[in-house]
C-alpha cells in the first residue's frame, strides 16, 4: 500500500514571516475562464461596431470573439449552481492578443473586456456571494506595445528606459524578418514578448506595484506566469509586499513539475499541479488516449495503477501537508488539449478523472466548458467559445456539483491524503484502485473503489453494502463494480 499526502521526514519547511498559505484554499473549487471565449454580454457598447469573429466559429490564434467580464458576472448563478467558489481568469489587462499574455498596460483592464469598472463590479459581485477571484500575472515579459518598450523603439539608446530590458544589439528590430534578429531577449525567442530586466530595481518596483495595486482593489490572489524564468529573489520581495496587504492572498506559480524550491514559504503558496492532471487522465484513459500532444512535462501515455500511484506518492511527498492543501489541481487548461480530447471523447473516463481530481488535497480546478463536454485539442483549439445557446450533448453539471458536495463533507479525510493501493489484478497489472482513510478522533472512515476497465467488473468486499456516492453508467450488482465506475463508502 502506498501512503500519500504525508510529509517526507527529510523535508524541512523554511519558517518565514509569511510562510503560511491561505486557509481558504483547501476548501475551494476553482473554475478557470479564458475571458474572450466564455460569455459575451451586451454591456460593452464600444464593442458593438468592432470586427469580431462569429462566436461559434473555429477558434483562431489571432481573432477575438468578444467575451467580456460583464458576461462572467451574468454567469455567476450558473457557476454557483455547479459549486464553484473561486474564479481564475487568464490575463485581462490591455493587450494586442486574445489571450492577453502580450500586456501593454498592467494598470488597465482591456476595454474589450469592459475596462476597470467591469473588473471592480465582478470583484464586488463575487465577494457578495462569498466567492473569490485570482488573476493571471505576466511579469516575466510584456508585449511590444508596453509603454516603456515603445519608448525604447522610438528613442533607441537614448531612451531612459533602455535598462528595463535586456538589449543584445542596437538598433533593436521589434519586427524582424525570417533571417533577422530582434536584438533583445524575449520569451521563447518571440519578438512580440520582450523580457523584462529583473536586475533593474525600477523594473522590480514597478511590477511589485502592479501586484499590490490589484490586491488593494480586492482580488484574492495571483496565478504567476512562467515564474521559474524570473529571478528567485524577485518573488521573495513580491510575496512580502503582497502578503503585507493581504496575508490570505493566494500566490500560485505556473510550475509544471518539481516545485520544491518554490514551496518552502518564501515564494509561492502552491503551483499549478499538472502532475495530478496528466497522471489521472493517463490512468483512466488506459489504451484509448489521444497522444497528439507532445510535452515532457505533460506526457500522455498509457500507465499502470502502480505508475499512477507512484506519481501521486512522489508529488504529494515532495511537499508539506499544508502546502499540498494549497495546490491548484487541474486536469487541463488553456495550454494543453482539453481532458475530453485527450480521453478521445470518453465521458465515463472523464467522470473518473474528475472523481480523482476531487479526491486529492488542494483546490480542484476545472477549465471552463469541461462540464458540458468541450473537447478542443491543441492550442488554439482548446480555447473555443462556450456554447451558451445550444443543447449540450454532454452535461456533467449535476455530477460535478455532487463531487463538490461530497468533497465538502469529506474534507477531513481528503486533506491529509488518502491511502491508495492497486487492486483487481488482470495478469501483471491492476485495473482498479482502492483508497481509504480513518479518522483517529471519531473512528469514522472513508473507502474508495475505482474501476477503469472497459471490459471487466471489479469485486468489492461484501462488507461494503450501503454506498454513499457512486459514479458510473450502470449500477453495481452482487458486490461487483461495473466497468468505468467508482464508489465511495463512508
Amino acid at each position: 500500500m502506498l501512503a500519500v499526502g504525508k510529509q517526507n521526514a527529510k523535508q524541512t519547511v523554511q519558517k518565514h514571516l509569511f510562510s503560511s498559505p491561505p486557509h481558504w484554499v483547501a476548501n475551494s473549487f476553482v473554475y478557470q475562464i479564458f475571458p474572450d471565449r466564455f460569455k459575451k454580454s451586451k454591456r460593452v457598447s464600444s464593442n458593438q461596431d468592432l470586427f469580431l469573429e462569429p462566436w461559434r466559429s473555429t477558434p483562431s490564434r489571432n481573432g477575438f470573439k468578444g467575451g467580456d467580464l460583464y458576461g462572467v458576472i451574468e454567469a455567476l448563478d450558473y457557476l454557483q449552481e455547479i459549486g464553484v467558489t473561486c474564479l481564475y481568469l487568464n490575463p485581462i489587462f490591455n493587450s494586442a492578443a486574445n489571450h492577453r499574455y502580450h500586456t501593454y498596460d498592467y494598470m488597465s483592464v482591456d476595454p474589450l473586456l469592459g475596462g476597470n469598472q467591469a473588473l471592480f463590479e465582478l470583484i464586488e459581485s463575487l465577494h457578495l456571494r462569498g466567492m473569490r477571484i485570482i488573476l493571471d500575472g505576466v511579469f516575466n515579459h510584456c508585449g511590444r506595445g508596453f509603454w516603456a518598450f515603445h519608448h525604447l523603439i522610438e528613442n533607441a539608446e537614448s531612451s531612459p528606459y533602455r535598462d528595463w530590458f535586456i538589449i543584445n544589439d542596437w538598433p533593436i528590430n521589434p519586427y524582424p524578418g525570417s533571417n533577422q534578429k530582434c536584438g533583445y531577449s524575449c520569451w521563447w525567442n518571440d519578438p512580440a514578448l520582450p523580457k523584462f530586466n529583473h536586475g533593474n530595481p525600477q523594473v522590480q518596483n514597478y511590477l511589485i506595484q502592479v501586484g499590490c495595486f490589484w490586491i488593494e482593489r480586492g482580488i484574492d490572489g495571483w496565478r504567476l506566469d512562467v515564474p521559474d524564468e524570473v529571478p528567485d529573489e524577485f518573488w521573495v520581495a513580491f510575496r512580502k509586499r503582497i502578503k503585507k496587504i493581504n496575508s490570505e492572498a493566494w500566490i500560485v506559480g505556473e510550475i509544471w513539475g518539481d516545485a520544491r524550491k518554490w514551496l518552502k514559504g518564501e515564494h509561492f503558496d502552491g503551483v499549478m499541479n499538472y502532475r495530478i492532471g496528466w497522471s489521472s487522465l493517463c490512468w483512466v484513459g488506459s489504451n484509448s488516449l489521444k497522444n497528439d500532444y507532445i510535452n515532457p512535462l505533460y506526457p500522455i501515455k498509457n500507465i499502470t495503477g502502480d505508475y499512477f500511484l507512484k506519481v501521486l506518492e512522489t508529488t504529494l511527498g515532495w511537499y508539506s501537508s499544508e502546502t499540498n492543501c494549497s495546490q491548484l489541481n487541474l486536469l487541463d487548461s488553456h495550454d494543453v488539449p482539453r481532458a475530453l480530447h485527450t480521453l478521445d471523447g470518453d465521458v465515463e473516463a472523464l467522470k473518473l478523472a474528475l472523481l480523482l481530481l476531487f479526491l486529492n488535497p488542494g483546490a480542484p480546478c476545472i477549465y471552463y466548458g469541461t462540464e458540458i463536454g468541450l473537447n478542443g485539442g491543441k492550442e488554439p483549439s482548446c480555447r473555443e467559445a462556450f456554447p451558451w445557446k445550444i443543447s449540450w450533448k454532454v452535461d456533467l453539471r449535476s455530477y460535478i456539483r455532487s463531487l463538490w458536495e461530497f468533497r465538502k463533507n469529506s474534507i477531513g479525510f481528503i486533506s491529509p491524503g488518502l491511502d491508495w493501493e492497486v487492486i483487481g489484478l488482470d495478469g501483471l497489472h491492476g485495473y482498479g484502485l482502492k483508497a481509504g482513510k480513518k479518522s483517529i478522533k471519531t473512528s469514522t472512515k472513508i473507502d474508495v473503489f475505482i474501476n477503469r476497465s472497459r471490459t471487466s467488473s471489479l469485486a468489492i468486499p461484501s462488507k461494503y453494502i450501503e454506498k454513499s456516492f457512486y459514479v458510473g453508467s450502470s449500477e453495481m450488482k452482487d458486490n461487483f463494480l461495473p466497468t468505468q465506475s467508482g464508489i465511495v463508502f463512508t
